[in-house]
Order: C-alpha cells, then sequence, then structure tokens
C-alpha cells in the first residue's frame, strides 16, 4: 500500500506500541514490578503517557536535556531518573532547577561525581537522590564489586545535599542470575551498615521478560521494548509484527535487474550494525538485502530480480530504533493502518 507521506519518513504505528506496552506491563504486574521505561527510544511525551496510562512508575532519560523535554512536554511526568554520570557546572545547575519540578534520582560510579553534585546541591533548597551505579557483566560503567558499591552508598549517605536512593545497573540479556546475585550482597552489606536499599532498579529490552528471574530488583527500565528493532526479532525476543517503528522510503533508481536504490540512506536508517550484516529487513521481502549506505542513498540487492520499479514504496524495520528516532523531527503516526499527522520529538538532539 502506498501511503501519502513524503519520504524517507519514520512511521510509528500506536497499535502495535500499545500493545507492546501493555505485553510488560502485564509481565511486570504478575511479578510485583514497578516499570520505569527508557524514554530514549521514542523521545516523546505523548508515548511517554501511554506508558504511565498502562502503570509505568516514571520515566528514565539519559541526559538532562532528554528529562527537561520530557517534563517540559507533559505535566504527567513527575518521577524521573537519569542514569548517567553527570558532571560540570552547567548541567548541575539544570539539573538542580530539575530537582525542584518533579521527583528526580541520579546515579553516580565515583567519588568525583559524588562530590561534584554534593558540593552543588548543598547549597540547593531540596536534596538530591543519588544511586550507585553497579556493573553486573556489561561492562559499561558501574563499579565491579558490591563491597565497592556498599562503600559509595555510605559517601552519598554522608555527603551533603544528597540522599542515598539505592542501586542501578544494566546487566547483559542473560545477566538475571548476575543482578540477583550482586544485587543481593551489596543490600546485605549497605543495610549492615545501617542505611535502607529504596529502590533496585534494573534494565534492559533483550532480558526483559526474564527480569522477574532476579526478585531483588524493586523496577526495571526497558526502553526499545515500545518499538523494538531488526536486533531484537534476530535475538528473538520480537517478531517483524511486534515493530513499531518503520522507516518508509521511495525507490529512486532501478539500475541492474537485482539492485534498487532507495531515498533512504545513513541519516535516517543509521550506521548501526549491531552484529548484524546490513541495515535493516524490508518488510514483505526477505530476499532483499540493505547491503550499503550513504548519506542519502540506500542499495537493495537480490540473488535474483529484485522486482521493483522507481516510485515504488518500501518499509524497513531499522537494526536500531532509538537511534533513528534521533535523525528526524518528527514521526508519522499510523493508527488504524492509517496515518494521524506527526508529532514532533521534542528530545530529539538533547545530549547534555
Amino acid at each position: 500500500m502506498t501511503l501519502p507521506i513524503e519520504t524517507p519518513a519514520v512511521l510509528v504505528d500506536i497499535d502495535i506500541a500499545r500493545r507492546n506496552i501493555r505485553r510488560f506491563q502485564d509481565y511486570a504486574d504478575r511479578n510485583g514490578i514497578g516499570v520505569r521505561p527508557h524514554i530514549k527510544t521514542h523521545k516523546l511525551p505523548q508515548m511517554a503517557e501511554l506508558q504511565l496510562d498502562a502503570g509505568a512508575i516514571g520515566i528514565t532519560c539519559q541526559k538532562v536535556t532528554e528529562a527537561e523535554a520530557m517534563v517540559d512536554g507533559s505535566a504527567r511526568i513527575k518521577d524521573v531518573l537519569i542514569t548517567y554520570n553527570i558532571l560540570g557546572k552547567e548541567k548541575l545547575a539544570r539539573l538542580e532547577r530539575l530537582n525542584e519540578r518533579v521527583i528526580l534520582s541520579v546515579v553516580a560510579d565515583n567519588q568525583t561525581v559524588i562530590d561534584g553534585l554534593s558540593v552543588h546541591f548543598a547549597h540547593a533548597g531540596k536534596p538530591l537522590t543519588v544511586l550507585v551505579e553497579c556493573n553486573t557483566g556489561a561492562d559499561r560503567c558501574g563499579v565491579a564489586m558490591p563491597a565497592e558499591a556498599a562503600t559509595l552508598a555510605r559517601r552519598i549517605s554522608d555527603a551533603s545535599g544528597l540522599r542515598f536512593g539505592g542501586l542501578m545497573t544494566y546487566p547483559p540479556a542473560d545477566g538475571a542470575a548476575r543482578v540477583q546475585s550482586f544485587m543481593s550482597e551489596a543490600k546485605r552489606l549497605i543495610e549492615a551498615d545501617g542505611l535502607k536499599v529504596p529502590t533496585i532498579t534494573s534494565g534492559g529490552t533483550p532480558g526483559m521478560m526474564e527480569a522477574a528471574e532476579a526478585p531483588i530488583t524493586t523496577e526495571y527500565r526497558p526502553g526499545t521494548y515500545i518499538y523494538n528493532d531488526r536486533s531484537l526479532v534476530v535475538r528473538g525476543v520480537a517478531t517483524w509484527e511486534n515493530c513499531a517503528l518503520t522507516v518508509l522510503a521511495t525507490v529512486v533508481s532501478v539500475p541492474a535487474e537485482n539492485r534498487a536504490i532507495i531515498d533512504a540512506g545513513s541519516k535516517v536508517l543509521t550506521s548501526d550494525l549491531l552484529g548484524l550484516s546490513g541495515y535493516g529487513h524490508v518488510l514483505g521481502r526477505d530476499d532483499i538485502r540493505i547491503d550499503q549506505l550513504s548519506e542519502e542513498h540506500g542499495r537493495l540487492v537480490s540473488d535474483g530480480p529484485i522486482g521493483l520499479k522507481v516510485g515504488e514504496q518500501v518499509r524497513i524495520v531499522p537494526n536500531h530504533a532509538c537511534v533513528v528516532t534521533n535523525m528526524v523531527d518528527a514521526v508519522h503516526v499510523l493508527e488504524g493502518g492509517k496515518p494521524k499527522g506527526q508529532w514532533p520529538i521534542p528530545a530529539r538532539g538533547c545530549v547534555l
């Protein structure tokens, strides 16, 4: 079906997104887990409101400006966790203003970040809640041992202007057992030091349906689950029918029998591979590979006749939906399979 939309365009099927939200919320409700979705995937206050309507306890953001855009965009967003080490005078000033508007928490995995937060918030009107970030196998940020988490918990609790809020981790997809082990020991050590551990938060869409295998956690932070993408289909976490975000592109050239060129390149589909070969999946055409991208062109190839014509539209599930969202000013919303208008993306480009 040809859609009356100029291409390249990013489409979001709101019916699929609602189903995706409901699926995980129902799982979390059955298992007594709070849902705090990460908005980096959609960057849209309207989508966050759908998640809150379903039962989410708040949202997760990655950057201060991203959180500002979301709070500015919806009066219903009142509880925000920023899962990033925050440094810098201007960021701290913005963080203080945000802390006056909503229930706000941040994370830290080192003394330098804690000191910076404390120096600023010691003179603020409201203390800042800080969680200790823990490395449970993803090997990005986070303290490596439960004893280190306990040490930082005490330092946060003793720091002027700060309040210890608990523990945070972002584990690998198969990391529930490690989360349970690490967090149980860290919690034991912290409580033995006389502190309470109000929140233990984990996250990640690939492992979300195993979240209950780490019952020590109190909340979970899935992000990509609202849209899904090719990487999650390949992992077996989703199907093509679960993919709410697609890129609509037009064939602009068919220079050979087995090759076609579309008007969506790296500026829309992104160059993220996530361990895959090719740059997305053309819906309904398993025989086609998107094997090359330049900025404005995507190359589609097939082992046989490609069967596409100039002017024809194709819909592509990208490798990584979160980055695609950040490439465009607005998404085209579909409901009942029909275009219902555009939603500007207020948190696009919010990297500070």
